[in-house]
């Protein structure tokens, strides 16, 4: 079994983000289109103080995405990618022209994607966001 683990990342206050991951299904192989249905996202302001608490960015709440936009057939590897030499077959843009997601420096947040494959259970996958 694949452990779980949130990925970790910066970004600017009022600014927008490039999250990059390598998404595998239950079955261990890597995801595409195909066996993705729907794709939606949620930022959260955290709370350090109580591990349970976040609270809904406006504008940023339970938000769809279409599959094709964000998740790759095959893994690319490209200058933003530079984890490994494998790649990553899912990347999102978070467009904050109309709401900023990211509004308090000092403060962390998490990006929450729920990918609902077309077989089996929903997929997670986090990003933990420091904002400076």
């Amino acid at each position: 079994m694949a452990e779980a683990a949130d990925l970790h990342g910066t970004a600017m206050k009022n600014g927008s983000v490039t999250l990059l991951a390598r998404i595998v299904g239950a079955a261990g192989a890597n995801i595409i289109r195909a066996d993705i249905g729907s794709i939606r996202y949620s930022v959260y302001l955290l709370d350090d103080q109580d591990a349970d608490a976040r609270t809904p960015v406006t504008g940023h709440t339970d938000a769809s995405l279409t599959v094709a936009d964000v998740v790759f057939d095959s893994l690319q590897t490209d200058v933003l990618w530079t984890a490994d030499s494998l790649g990553y077959n899912f990347r999102h843009v978070l467009d904050v022209s109309s709401d900023a997601a990211f509004a308090i420096a000092g403060r962390r947040y998490m990006v929450e994607y729920r990918l609902t494959p077309a077989v089996g259970q929903v997929i997670l996958a986090r990003f933990r966001i420091n904002v400076i």
